[in-house]
């Protein structure tokens, strides 16, 4: 049996003294060149080297294959020794060159290149181990192309590696027999390989990462550049005879400089972004608001499975006779948003909800349709699975309900085309459509497979009602900069950032700025950075007032609901706006319309659909008013797109998503 024994503890010491020195050498010369660095002027900006010098220092991983046997013309050991491996320094100045934002460069790299190891230990025929280990070394002269397919730090290269033999030491070692514990041991012999070819052409290809160590406000920029080279065992042959070649792997790192040169820096025009504050006369801190909270027809059934997901709230049937939907929405809550959390557990009650009025108007039928991307069967099981709940729990007459299946909604998320987000248009598109022609559970004048049911009543304590919401314009700003933040200073000094932001129009809480301070003038600044780098800021100066509405003030609030994509199905609530909305609106009222999104889409897209939408509710309502002889109420149209800081729901879940396409109408009485 083949036994390794001490030399390779040896190589282990060398490979730990060559990191050491390796690291040694690269903190000596990272903290030489970043002296003069740190000494350079902050104020001038510097384009980035075309030209780098610098050092790479890296541990050769060698590994040998093959086979030697006569080591010189006096030294031919018992045995042949066959593979091997070991580790070694390589050293090398460097050049390079390669133009910022470009593919193609040059890299030059010559130095000390060690591809020195030991061979496997071998058994002789006298049961005495033999062991023969190796200096090699080289100067390597290395020329590479260098390419960044990204125009990024990532680079690889290649090109042919000349190698000029400068050690070909060996030492060769014979043991004792085990067997023989106190024969004398033989001593090491020592010499040079012969028949060695004194230049080597192979090739070798790499990788590596700039990392930059300095910024471009210095002339003298520095990289430090991790690398990986490979250099395969052809044309790597040490000796002209024998098969004995050598594979080398090369991690290490590079250390570069290069020049800049000054860039020019003539005062910037000041951009054309118009900064404006708008602040309410009177923000106030909090509201109670009675909201009519339109229910959505829709149960969302997760991928994968056709029961009733677990969110939704199913009750046991002892508990039936205590369920009264009047009740969910009753408590008052408080909220930052002023929606969401009563809001979403009023909805995952709609199961419940549709049972108890199915139990109070027994002429009432329901059609339960399945869409499941799996096909009708499925979604008949989805379909199914509300039935039985209503049929077993509420005790409703099966022939009242009627179950469908199918493979697409009548109203679908994900058109035909469609490449984007699509897993979550699936997921709104797997739901049960709760359809009814009775008008005991629908919305006022709303009819057909969309027509939400009819909505409750809720009562909930707003601590930031929309109202109270200082609007900050940047006109231009998504042209002049990359991003922009604000800071105020109230008048005891104290200094409040929000931000960064990238629309040009931002909505924030007055509260959130004002704090418990009742009144003031505040200094509002803008910050905006740049699509170069620079930095522009703009002031003002704003006075704000805080107040707290009576406690028999009570705002109003109506949402409506959208289908995915659409602003123009804002007729079908054509009727329900003018005749239930538009008479609750008390003299001289404000009416703050706003008009909200989900994530799906683009950006842009979904913030002009959001204004669309708003708009047409408000052309509705207007109208409505003028009918009537009414001019006494002040609008306002907001359109926030898919803000989630302004966004009634999350985005998470295929419901919230739906009641985030919305219209919200916010109606606040005058203040007494």
């Amino acid at each position: 049996m083949k036994t390794n024994i001490s030399f390779k503890t040896n190589i282990n010491t060398t490979k730990i003294l060559d990191k050491t020195l390796l690291n040694r050498f690269l903190f000596l010369f990272l903290l030489c060149v970043s002296t003069p660095t740190m000494l350079q002027a902050q104020e001038v900006y510097y384009t980035k080297p075309s030209w780098f010098f610098g050092l790479a220092g890296a541990t050769n991983y060698n590994f040998y294959r093959g086979s030697t046997h006569q080591l010189n013309a006096s030294l031919t050991p018992p045995v042949t020794f066959h593979n091997g491996e070991g580790a070694g320094l390589y050293l090398a100045p460097l050049v390079e060159f390669h133009q910022p934002d470009t593919r193609l460069g040059f890299m030059f790299q010559a130095g000390y290149d060690s591809r020195k190891g030991s061979f496997d230990q071998k058994v002789t025929s006298c049961n005495c181990p033999a062991d023969l280990s190796t200096k090699l070394s080289y100067v390597t002269v290395e020329p590479s192309i260098r390419f960044a397919p990204f125009k990024s730090n990532f680079y690889v290269y290649g090109g042919p590696r000349l190698a000029f033999n400068v050690d070909k030491s060996f030492k060769y070692t014979l043991g004792t027999n085990p067997a023989y514990p106190e024969q004398e041991a033989t001593p090491a012999v020592r010499g040079d390989f012969d028949n060695m070819k004194e230049v080597l052409v192979s090739m070798q290809v790499g990788a590596g990462y700039d990392i930059p160590l300095s910024s471009q406000n210095h002339k003298t920029q520095f990289i430090l550049s991790p690398f990986i080279n490979f250099q395969p065992y052809f044309g790597q042959h040490a000796r002209s005879v024998e098969t004995w070649s050598t594979t080398t792997l090369r991690v290490g790192m590079a250390l570069k400089f290069g020049q800049g040169k000054a860039l020019e820096t003539p005062a910037a025009a000041e951009s054309k972004v118009q900064f404006s504050v708008n602040a309410p006369k009177n923000i106030p801190g909090e509201r109670n608001v009675r909201e009519v909270f339109p229910l959505r027809n829709y149960v969302f059934y997760d991928l994968e499975s056709n029961k009733i997901p677990s969110r939704y709230k199913l009750l046991k049937k002892e508990d039936v006779k205590n369920f009264n939907e009047d009740q969910i929405g009753i408590t008052p809550s408080v909220n930052t948003s002023g929606r969401s959390a009563r809001q979403m557990t009023v909805y995952y009650n709609v199961i419940n909800i549709l049972g108890n009025r199915m139990v109070k108007n027994p002429s009432a039928n329901v059609k339960l349709v399945g869409s499941s991307e799996k096909g009708s069967e499925d979604g008949v099981a989805m379909a199914e699975s509300i039935k039985t709940y209503l049929v077993t729990v509420f005790e409703i007459n099966a022939s009242r309900i009627t179950t469908k299946g199918q493979s697409k909604p009548a109203v679908p998320s994900e058109q035909p085309g469609a490449t984007k987000e699509l897993v979550l248009l699936r997921e709104g598109d797997r739901r049960v459509s709760i359809e009814s022609n009775s008008p005991e559970l629908l919305m006022e004048f709303q009819a057909g497979p969309d027509a939400p049911l009819k909505p409750l009543e809720l009562v909930t304590l707003q601590e930031a009602p929309i109202d109270s919401y200082i609007t900050i314009d940047a006109t231009g700003a998504k042209q002049a900069y990359s991003s922009w933040s604000l800071e105020t200073t109230d008048p005891d000094g104290k200094v409040k950032t929000f931000g960064p932001y990238t629309h040009e129009k931002v909505s924030i809480p007055g509260k959130s700025i004002m704090g418990t301070r009742s009144e003031g003038d505040y200094k509002v600044k803008m910050i905006g950075k740049t699509k170069t780098g620079g930095v522009e800021e703009k002031i003002t100066t704003t006075h704000m007032v805080l107040w707290t509405p009576s406690k028999t003030d009570e705002g109003l609030r109506f949402s409506i609901i959208f289908e995915f994509n659409k602003s123009k199905a804002i007729a079908m609530y054509d009727k329900y706006l003018t005749e239930v909305v538009t008479p609750k609106i008390p003299k001289n009222a404000v009416v703050i319309i706003h008009g909200h999104t989900d994530i799906i889409g683009e950006e842009s897209y979904n913030l002009n659909l959001s204004i669309d939408r708003a708009n047409e509710v408000r052309g509705i309502i207007e109208k409505a008013l003028s009918n009537s002889g009414r001019k006494d109420v002040k609008f306002e149209v907001h359109g926030f797109g898919e803000d989630e800081n302004m966004s009634a729901f999350e985005n998470k879940l295929p419901e919230e998503r739906f009641y985030n396409r919305t219209v919200i109408i916010d109606i606040i009485p005058k203040t007494k």
